[in-house]
């Protein structure tokens, strides 16, 4: 069996001593470097954790962003184009509406000058008309009927054109 002497006795002292030696400046300082690895590597990942959840984060709404700043910038294009068709419609019906206008006056200045160019015409041809009449007369002086039929052509020609005094 075992016997138990003091040399036993010494060695499971020393071992519990050793043990305890072990424990207060090895195993605790070791223990506690472990649980300050363990706490830093845990957060650590945390902190990875973290920011990959907000590198998720910011990736959805730069995404988000990036859409909405799309569909504005079409409703920009958009928006745009209808004020560059406005305008084009406007600038349009504002030229058709001078050229109507100038195509009006036009009209107006060309019936003018046929108007005055008929009465240019007409005096004309009322001055060709008493002269060949003058003329006939003249050569008829001597028979007085005649001179007489002169003087009335004379007069209703000259009322028409408001020139009385014919010579």
């Amino acid at each position: 069996m075992i016997q138990f002497n003091a040399s036993l006795i010494y060695t499971i002292i020393n071992l519990v001593i050793f043990y305890l030696l072990l424990k207060k400046f090895l195993f605790k300082p070791v223990m506690g470097i472990m649980e300050k690895r363990e706490k830093m590597i845990a957060d650590g990942l945390q902190n990875a954790t973290d920011t990959q959840n907000e590198a998720k984060q910011l990736k959805a709404d730069y995404e988000k962003a990036l859409s909405g700043a799309k569909e504005q910038s079409s409703q920009i294009v958009d928006k745009a184009h209808a004020e560059a068709k406005k305008e084009y419609n406007r600038i349009l019906s504002e030229a058709n509406e001078k050229a109507g206008i100038m195509l009006e006056n036009a009209k107006k200045t060309i019936e003018v000058e046929r108007q005055q160019t008929m009465n240019t015409l007409q005096s004309e041809i009322a001055g060709l008309a008493m002269q060949a009449a003058k003329k006939i007369v003249d050569e008829k002086t001597e028979n007085q009927g005649n001179k007489g039929i002169y003087d009335q052509f004379l007069e209703g020609v000259g009322e028409a054109h408001g020139n009385t005094d014919i010579d």
